[in-house]
C-alpha cells in the first residue's frame, strides 16, 4: 500500500513540474509578442498624474508611459493550459491524458473566476490607457461585489458549504450567513491585492509565495488537480517576473490584479482555509489597512496619518530604495505564510476540539 501511495505522490510531483515548466516558457513567448502589441496599440501605457497625491506623483513620475496590462499573459497561459491539457485527454490516454487537471469539483470556479476578473481588469486597464478614467474604487467594489455574489452562489448551491473552519475548533456551521462571509472573503482580498500593486516585482512576487502556500496546503488535501492549477499559475507568474522585476518593462495591471486576486481568494475557500489568509497574505492586508486608516483619518480627523497609501509608498517617501522595499515585503509576507501552514499543518493533524 505504501509503495503505491508513493507511486501516487511522485507521479503528481512531476505533473506539477511538467505543468510549471510549461506555463514558464508560454508566458515568456505570450508575453513577447504581447508586449509588441503594447508598445504598438496601447500607448501612452500606465498614467502616473494624480492630483491628490502629490507625493506619489514625485516618486513615480519617471514611470509614466510604461506599458501595463502585463498582466494579460498570465491567465491567457494559465487557460490555454488548462483547456489544451483537457481537451488532450480525449485523444490521449497516456502522458498527456494524465496531465488533465479541469475537474467540476475543484477547478471549475477558480478558471471561471480567472477568467471573467481577467477580462473585467482587462476592460479597466484599456480605459486607464486611453485616458477614459477607468473605472474608479466604487466601479472596481461594485464589480468584486457583482463576482463574488456568483461564487457565493456556487458555493452555497452547487457545493453545499453552508460552515467555516475555524483552525482547532473544527467546521462551525453558519447557515445563510456563509453566503456574506464568502462575499467579504472575495471583495477584501481583490481589494487588498489591487492595493498591494505599486512597485516594481511586489505584486507579483507576493502572489507567488501566497499560491506557493495555497498549492502546499491543496497538496496535503490531496487536491491533485488545483494543485496542478496553481502550479500553472506559479509558473506563469514567475515568467511575468522574468520582466516585472525593478526596473519593470511592464506593470501587471487589473487584468492581472484582479484575476488572480479573485482565484487566491477562491481557493482559500475552497480549501476551508480562509480564516488562515491574514497570514498567507499580511502584505496586502497591511496595505489595505493603511489605505483605509488614512481615509477614515481624512475624513474625520481632517488629518493624514501616512505620508502616503499604501503603506509601500510610505517607505519610499522616508528614503527606502524601491527594490529594498520590494524584497523585504517579499520576506515580510514569506513569513507570514509560514505561519499561516505551520497553523494548517498542526490543525490537520489534530482532532477539532468540540
Amino acid at each position: 500500500m505504501n509503495d503505491i501511495q508513493d507511486l501516487f505522490t511522485v507521479a503528481n510531483v512531476v505533473r506539477i513540474f511538467v505543468v510549471a515548466t510549461i506555463a514558464f516558457f508560454l508566458n515568456l513567448i505570450i508575453t513577447h509578442f504581447w508586449t509588441k502589441i503594447l508598445l504598438r496599440y496601447f500607448k501612452p501605457g500606465k498614467q502616473i498624474e494624480r492630483p491628490d497625491k502629490p507625493i506619489f506623483n514625485a516618486l513615480h513620475k519617471k514611470k509614466e508611459g510604461t506599458p501595463t496590462m502585463g498582466g494579460f499573459p498570465i491567465w491567457v497561459t494559465v487557460s490555454i493550459i488548462t483547456l489544451g491539457l483537457w481537451a488532450l485527454s480525449f485523444y490521449f490516454d497516456g502522458f498527456w491524458g494524465r496531465l488533465n487537471f479541469l475537474s467540476r469539483n475543484q477547478t471549475w470556479l477558480p478558471l471561471g473566476l480567472l477568467i471573467i476578473a481577467g477580462i473585467a481588469g482587462f476592460a479597466d486597464d484599456a480605459l486607464g490607457v486611453f485616458k477614459r478614467g477607468g473605472f474608479g474604487l466604487s466601479k472596481r467594489l461594485l464589480i468584486f461585489t457583482v463576482l463574488s455574489v456568483i461564487g457565493a452562489w456556487w458555493f452555497f448551491f452547487k457545493l453545499g458549504r453552508n460552515f467555516i473552519n475555524v483552525p482547532f475548533l473544527g467546521d462551525i456551521f453558519v447557515g445563510w450567513f456563509y453566503i456574506p462571509y464568502f462575499i467579504f472573503i472575495m471583495v477584501a482580498t481583490a481589494f487588498s491585492m489591487n492595493e498591494t500593486d505599486g512597485l516594481d516585482g511586489l505584486s507579483g512576487g507576493i502572489y507567488l509565495i501566497m499560491f506557493a502556500a495555497y498549492t502546499i496546503i491543496a497538496f496535503d488535501q490531496g487536491r491533485m488537480d488545483l494543485v496542478a492549477f496553481m502550479a500553472a499559475i506559479m509558473g506563469a507568474l514567475i515568467g511575468f517576473l522574468w520582466f516585472n522585476i525593478y526596473p519593470a518593462k511592464f506593470f501587471m495591471g487589473d487584468t492581472g490584479v484582479m484575476a488572480l486576486g479573485f482565484v487566491i481568494a477562491g481557493v482559500a475557500l475552497l480549501t476551508d482555509t480562509a480564516l488562515l489568509l491574514p497570514l498567507i497574505a499580511v502584505v496586502p492586508l497591511m496595505e489595505s489597512l493603511s489605505v483605509i486608516v488614512q481615509m477614515f483619518s481624512k475624513k474625520f480627523l481632517k488629518r493624514k496619518i501616512f505620508p502616503s497609501t499604501p503603506i509601500h509608498h510610505t517607505f519610499e517617501a522616508i528614503g527606502w530604495p524601491e527594490t529594498q522595499i520590494t524584497m523585504r515585503f517579499w520576506m515580510i509576507n514569506a513569513m507570514g505564510a509560514a505561519i499561516g501552514l505551520i497553523i494548517f499543518l498542526i490543525d490537520s493533524k489534530i482532532p477539532p476540539l468540540f
